[in-house]
């Protein structure tokens, strides 16, 4: 999506074919199973399937554009020499013009490969901003014992999980016991991590906006940060070619 660009439901032009609309956005969803970096994009189009407008195709019609000049894109999953769990959260800080809800984006690596991601709208307006990031904490912690669990069971050993956010009040109120009266609101939420933390179960990380990954799944991007991304996200060009032993991608690099 155009970085500019802030879509809304309060748009006075509808498309002709409303049908067509709801059918490529459907269609678009399956997309984000291999293509983490645009599950935030596809996410804001389908929140307005009930009553499409001009500028909603438009974005529409922008995914498409990329998806057919990158159709050879794809998850890179290599050998991994370790099973230790990291994972990167954000939100953005209610953005959304029709309800100021935010966004939660997460995603989670098991060694050097990502497993799973997320760009979700929350169900409630977040009072702070460091609400909305502690709320995306949350669910990224969710989905790592999960993760937890199935290596439990496959008996594979792995290390105490790291989430890394770009919120220093997230950070400190994780690791803080004492209960300051600007998050009773989340209380729940608040003891659902920093039981984790104080078990030793759980690293909360403070990470420099600029290293922060997930805010491809939160927001959009200038196409230079996003490409940035992208990478980091191990989006590549699945085009290879066996080379000794190993496979050459387009961008020169070589995975044995």
């Amino acid at each position: 999506m155009l970085s500019s660009l802030r879509l809304t439901a309060d748009e006075f032009v509808s498309v002709d074919d409303p049908t067509l609309y709801r059918s490529i956005v459907g269609a678009l969803q399956y997309a984000t199973v291999t293509r983490p970096e645009v599950s935030f994009s596809v996410n804001r189009v389908c929140q307005y399937m009930h009553k499409p407008q001009i500028d909603h195709w438009k974005s529409v019609k922008r995914i498409l554009r990329y998806l057919a000049g990158t159709s050879t894109h794809g998850l890179l999953l290599t050998p991994s020499p370790n099973y230790s769990i990291s994972s990167f959260s954000d939100s953005d800080s209610a953005t959304d013009l029709d309800d100021r809800k935010s966004t939660t984006g997460y995603c989670i690596f098991v060694g050097r490969n990502l497993v799973s991601w997320s760009s979700k709208k929350q169900n409630v307006v977040s009072r702070s901003s460091t609400e909305a990031e502690y709320r995306s904490i949350v669910a990224a912690l969710a989905d790592i014992t999960w993760i937890q669990s199935l290596l439990t069971e496959l008996r594979i050993p792995s290390s105490t999980p790291i989430i890394h956010s770009d919120n220093l009040g997230v950070v400190h109120i994780a690791a803080n016991p004492v209960m300051h009266s600007r998050s009773k609101h989340f209380e729940l939420h608040l003891h659902f991590v920093r039981d984790r933390v104080q078990h030793k179960q759980l690293l909360v990380v403070h990470l420099l906006c600029q290293f922060q990954i997930v805010d491809v799944l939160t927001k959009p991007l200038p196409g230079t940060m996003f490409q940035k991304f992208k990478d980091k996200l191990r989006v590549v060009d699945n085009s290879p070619i066996s080379l000794w032993g190993g496979v050459r991608y387009n961008n020169g690099s070589v995975v044995t």
